[in-house]
């Protein structure tokens, strides 16, 4: 027993969740000639037809584009069109085969060809934890966003039965400016389902049927997976009191900004096609929403931001007046995993709050671990139970199926990481076991996950697993899970944390923009759920709520979105980047012990890398005193600043591909973009990098005086700012300044670390404007010569 012991521990140490990306297609290349794929080809302005929301028009117009386009021997198999775009992108959807898409790609009047891929889905407390209770100013100043219409790209919406989406008396009818609806289905009543809160219902298709073969059930606007119904409730739902699920979290669950209304657009059929979620946008913008909520991100990470669909239509969106928001993406704690990487979106990654599910595991040794679960049936453990480690009984990571019922009956298996911890616990009470201890991977560090487990179950530390796992090769070992509860308060770790899962810059496309932008409430978010899905999502799970709680960077999105349907409510002519300013340099940067916010996975400090700008403030980012502003043309030149040549850029804007759009404008770095944030990525110790700002008083002295200090003072670096002082007056409300950022080449190129943080702070005596500082260098010879 003993000599098995160090082999058991150490195969725990190895079993980690690794991700595997493929970078995507950037251009169309040649496959099977006769294969059909979809595609999204983006059509020159000077051959695009007129804009309308007629589709049909729209549609017979492509496919007369495609007749004359093709030559006669290209047209078998003949093409279809899927979808076509006036609003989110110019151009059209259509099913081709590789061989007319590489065509159609070389033609003048066609400026980009992109292969359709998917993408993947990335509170009773979140309110009162974010400051945003009835008299805060944001929710006096906005009156609750009645006014603001957000739409929600998802999974779709599950109004049955669900206090969230019922509508006020009180509520009028939408703004006149809103010009959607609600489609009925056999299994969707538009008319019994939506009112003056859920105000617009629809779905797109279309590209998952044509990528799979297979038609998603049902095809309506209905919610049969539950993350669309979380989200939407999330950012608007209407208050629901006594909401919990399974006695959990008991309390009023409401959205963010819980008198807006909302549009649900489903564009998720079983996966996320590419073609569907631009098909939604393309209808949100026509719609005219207010707020764009997107809890999604592709598979794999975009190496540009021309080949994302979802990038492209959001620059359209903002250059309308829409705020966008999405998810930063499930893929930390890794370097650059990131996603939805345009300056012109906010980009939003997740944090804790100050509640925990909790579930005390209790040793036979006396030695008692926390662990943590959404169980909810009846706690069996009047005694101790025997301990068995999973790959002492068929698997390692208590794998459905290989775990040997004769071993496993009537004991407390502790699991690897791996294979979901639902499902882990699920195949324990298969197997004939009476409890489950799962253990989460090394790198999520004191991250934990609190799951409704079907059994008693509990997830614990990577690091009290491998103790547990120990102390089961004692003689008779036993354990038990005590009881389940909600612990609101100031929790051990503190809160807010960075989530473990939380995605993490740099930027991959433009280093010298910040991503993620902001961090929000992420962890354990108890929202309205569908009536067609278990909490646990697994099929053999019988049980329905009307809540559920998960987690998820696509759970802080909408709270963004909420937050900023409020801000366009008290600020109405401030643009989606001034509001997305405001939320960034009002951000705060401790927990609720006044220490810095910190990173699950390392326990370290948290960066910029890490949590963007900070923590978002609801109630100061209503009054920032300044902002960064920008508009579509500082954007356009932002992509002439990547080198996009003028067709290209045209993608973004739908314009004429204008061969001097970048020559004719005054040149700028990437870094000079008018960004809340200051990234510099160093090539060498000698460089010197200038980045340039302007900004805006908002504040109510016209006549306000700014000096400038830091959050931590450059140390191993050196910053001049120019000038020192702004000096704002009633002709003078712009001003700009520039940063000058060097390196200390003895400190940098002796030091064992490539990155420094820190933060411009300007401030009038009232306002704090921060903006986050985060500077990389080429590691030293001495360091790489150590690695």
């Amino acid at each position: 027993m003993g000599s098995r012991k160090p082999f058991a521990v150490a195969v725990l140490l190895c079993c980690l969740l690794a991700v595997v990306a493929a970078t995507p297609a950037e251009h169309v290349e040649p496959v099977q000639d006769g294969a059909i794929s979809t595609y999204m080809v983006h059509v020159a302005y000077s051959h695009a037809p007129r804009t309308t929301r007629k589709t049909a028009h729209l549609t017979r117009a492509y496919t007369s584009f495609l007749r004359d386009t093709l030559p006669t021997g290209m047209n078998a198999p003949a093409p279809s069109i899927l979808y076509s775009y006036a609003h989110a992108m110019t151009g059209f959807a259509a099913r081709l085969t590789a061989r007319q898409a590489a065509h159609l790609e070389a033609q003048p009047s066609v400026l980009a060809v992109i292969p359709d891929g998917l993408s993947e889905l990335d509170t009773t407390l979140s309110s009162s934890f974010l400051g945003l209770t009835p008299s805060s100013p944001l929710m006096m100043e906005s009156n609750s966003a009645t006014d603001v219409v957000i739409g929600v790209i998802d999974t779709g919406i599950y109004p049955k039965d669900r206090a969230s989406f019922a509508a006020d008396p009180w509520m009028k009818a939408p703004p006149r400016c809103f010009r959607g609806g609600c489609v009925s289905t056999p299994n969707f009543n538009a008319t019994e389902y939506c009112n003056n809160k859920l105000v617009g219902a629809k779905f797109f298709h279309r590209g998952h049927v044509a990528m799979t073969g297979s038609s998603p059930a049902p095809t309506s606007p209905l919610d049969v997976n539950g993350h669309g119904t979380h989200c939407a409730s999330t950012a608007a739902g209407a208050p629901v009191p006594n909401a919990n699920l399974f006695g959990f979290a008991r309390g009023i669950a409401k959205g963010t900004a819980s008198g807006a209304r909302i549009a649900s657009y489903n564009v998720c059929g079983g996966g996320c096609a590419s073609s569907d979620i631009l098909a939604g946008m393309e209808e949100a913008i026509a719609d005219r929403v207010d707020v764009m909520s997107i809890s999604l991100g592709p598979t794999s990470p975009v190496q540009n931001l021309y080949s994302d669909p979802m990038t492209i239509a959001s620059f359209r969106a903002v250059r309308e007046g829409i705020f966008v928001s999405a998810s930063a993406g499930n893929s930390g704690p890794g370097k650059a995993t990131v996603n939805n990487l345009g300056p012109w979106m906010l980009t939003v990654g997740a944090s804790s709050m100050n509640r925990e599910f909790r579930a005390p595991v209790i040793l036979g040794n006396g030695k008692t671990f926390t662990g943590y679960s959404l169980y909810s049936g009846a706690d069996p453990y009047g005694t101790m139970k025997p301990l068995v480690y999973g790959g002492d009984v068929g698997s390692h990571g208590c794998k459905a199926g290989e775990l040997d019922p004769s071993k496993v009956a009537g004991k407390i298996v502790v699991c690897a990481p791996g294979g979901g911890g639902v499902a882990q616990g699920l195949a324990v009470k298969q197997a004939g076991g009476v409890g489950a201890i799962i253990a989460v991977s090394a790198a999520d560090g004191e991250e934990t996950s609190a799951d409704p487990h079907l059994l008693p179950a509990v997830s614990v530390t990577y690091a009290d697993a491998v103790e547990i796992v120990t102390y089961s090769y004692t003689p008779n070992p036993v354990a038990r899970i005590s009881y389940f509860s909600t612990f609101t308060g100031f929790v051990n770790p503190p809160s807010p944390r960075v989530a473990s899962f939380s995605s993490r810059g740099p930027n991959r496309v433009a280093p010298e923009i910040l991503k993620p932008d902001i961090i929000a409430p992420g962890v354990q978010i108890l929202a309205a759920w569908t009536g067609e899905n278990a909490p646990s999502q697994l099929a053999m799970d019988a049980r329905r709520v009307n809540f559920n709680i998960i987690s998820g960077t696509s759970m802080a999105t909408p709270q963004m979105s909420g937050i900023a349907a409020l801000l366009k409510a008290a600020r109405p002519k401030w643009s989606p980047a001034a509001i997305k300013s405001a939320m960034m340099t009002t951000a705060y940067n401790e927990d609720n012990t006044s220490g810095v916010i910190r990173d699950m996975s390392t326990g370290k400090a948290a960066g910029p890398f890490q949590l963007g700008a900070g923590h978002v403030d609801p109630n100061r980012a209503l009054n920032p005193g300044l902002v960064y502003d920008a508009d579509e043309d500082d954007y356009i030149s932002f992509l002439c600043a990547l080198g996009y040549t003028p067709k290209i850029v045209a993608v973004f804007t739908g314009g004429s591909v204008v061969e001097d759009i970048c020559s004719k404008r005054e040149a700028i770095a990437v870094g000079d973009h008018n960004y809340p944030a200051f990234s510099v990525a160093f090539k060498s110790y000698e460089e010197v990098v200038t980045q340039r700002r302007v900004v805006r008083n908002v504040g109510s002295n016209v006549n306000a005086v700014y000096t400038h200090g830091y959050r931590a003072y450059p140390s191993g670096w050196n910053a001049v700012v120019n000038p020192s002082k702004l000096v704002f007056d009633a002709e003078h409300q712009n001003l700009e300044y520039s940063v000058t950022f060097s390196l200390i080449m003895s400190a940098a190129s002796n030091s064992s670390q490539t990155e420094a943080h820190s933060a411009l702070v300007w401030t009038d005596g009232e306002h704090k404007v921060v903006s986050p500082i985060v500077l990389t260098w080429p590691a030293s010879k001495a360091a790489v010569a150590a690695m």
